[in-house]
């Protein structure tokens, strides 16, 4: 006899994205059919080579196989394919508490918002690894720099969406930088969002974690600078720009003086560098103000997109 749930009439979509998970991903299913009675729990395998697929189908999941690498393409397909009132997002892994689930599926109903971010209590005290600790929390002070203080978690996977988000999302991302791109977002086109904290839980012994902290963590860095380019083209040429005009200041300085002095330019090099770096600054201030009114249009564009989704009508 199936569990009486909260959430009966509520179509809900447990979407799990997997590599290489045979060890941990049956007690994940398991877990999530029993918080969730009722859900669909959809495993989307990435390319595994051992035994995630039958283990994931033999727990009762419903199993998708996504072949090119990288989280982000996983993300891509599982948003495309699956269609629900309620998308929840986890790890295959078992480091996120399915205990947890109906409270993010709850906070998404009670305050109305599109997704809610399950922030994870103590991961930059304990991610596993030193450099991913460090890292978490370096790269969500440079996100809190760049794109706002939305979020104090950005990295985490673990999140409940509804329909509107996921099917306006457009997920160009290809790998773990995807959660990075739902956030900003999320940022840019001020959709409402929550956090809510939760317990972190380690890998089991056996079980490798699949994040490179040198290899990702550049990955992560380009993809704030492409996203800082996109979303505030005007401050990304400006910053630049600004370096530019000051390189050109200090080294036309000495060639300033000396005119003042004596009528003459001796340094006809330094001074064609100077005059190059100036131009160059101010072209580079213009191609802000143009992309600017772009990045908006777009904005514009993406808002429409979002509104054209109906929202989550739960009565």
């Amino acid at each position: 006899m199936r569990k009486i749930s909260e959430f009966d009439g509520i179509d809900i979509a447990v979407v799990l994205p997997c590599h290489n998970e045979e060890m941990t991903i049956a007690a994940v299913v398991s877990e999530f059919r029993e918080e969730l009675p009722g859900a669909v729990v959809y495993v989307f395998d990435n390319a595994s080579s051992d035994n995630t697929i039958a283990v994931a189908h033999a727990a009762g999941a419903t199993v998708y196989s996504e072949p090119r690498k990288g989280k982000g393409n996983v993300v891509r397909r599982m948003f495309a394919d699956v269609d629900a009132d309620i998308y929840l997002m986890a790890d295959g892994d078992g480091t996120y508490d399915a205990s947890g689930a109906p409270e993010l599926v709850r906070t998404l109903i009670r305050e109305r918002v599109d997704m809610v971010v399950a922030r994870r209590a103590g991961v930059v005290e304990d991610a596993g690894r030193k450099g991913h600790a460090f890292g978490n929390k370096m790269f969500n002070r440079i996100y809190g720099l760049l794109f706002g203080r939305d979020f104090s978690d950005i990295f985490s996977g673990y999140r409940a969406f509804t329909r509107r988000f996921v099917k306006s999302f457009p997920a160009i991302s290809r790998g773990f930088e995807i959660e990075t791109e739902m956030s900003v977002h999320a940022s840019q086109l001020r959709i409402p969002t929550v956090e809510v904290e939760l317990e972190y839980g380690r890998r089991p012994e056996g079980s490798d974690s699949k994040l490179n902290t040198f290899r990702d963590g550049v990955r992560i860095l380009r993809t704030f600078g492409l996203l800082f380019k996109e979303t505030r083209p005007l401050a990304f040429f400006s910053i630049i720009g600004a370096m530019f005009a000051t390189a050109s200041a200090v080294i036309s300085w000495p060639l300033v003086v000396t005119w003042l002095e004596t009528g003459l330019v001796p340094r006809l090099p330094t001074a064609v560098l100077s005059t190059g770096l100036m131009t160059s600054a101010f072209l580079l201030a213009a191609c802000g103000l143009v992309l600017d009114s772009v990045s908006r249009s777009r904005i514009e564009q993406k808002r429409i997109l979002y509104l054209a989704v109906p929202a989550l009508r739960i009565q």
